[in-house]
């Protein structure tokens, strides 16, 4: 699967690894709908860090369909809310 984070680049992650992310995903789809601002800055970060350690990144002259694009570190809460879908941002 390739996975984009916004801002930054484009990294191919083994399927074997979405049980992990899908247990942060469900973790920042609760902390967003909560409106928890520390909760959400904490597992956003979590997420993307976990995704930055489980894939290898692409070549930046890469450009490959990406299956899921997941906001930058430093997107705000309002704006993972418009990317959020019924089950998070991962794919269920």
């Amino acid at each position: 699967m390739i996975v984009r984070i916004m801002g930054e680049g484009q990294v191919r992650l083994d399927d074997g690894h979405l049980a992990e992310l899908n247990e942060l995903d469900d973790e920042l789809l609760a902390e967003t709908r909560a409106g928890d601002e520390e909760g959400f800055r904490r597992t956003l970060g979590a997420l993307l860090d976990a995704v930055r350690r489980l894939g290898a990144p692409l070549p930046d002259d890469s450009l490959e369909p990406s299956e899921l694009i997941l906001p930058s570190a430093d997107a705000t809460l309002s704006e993972v809310r418009e990317l959020l879908t019924d089950d998070g941002l991962l794919p269920g």
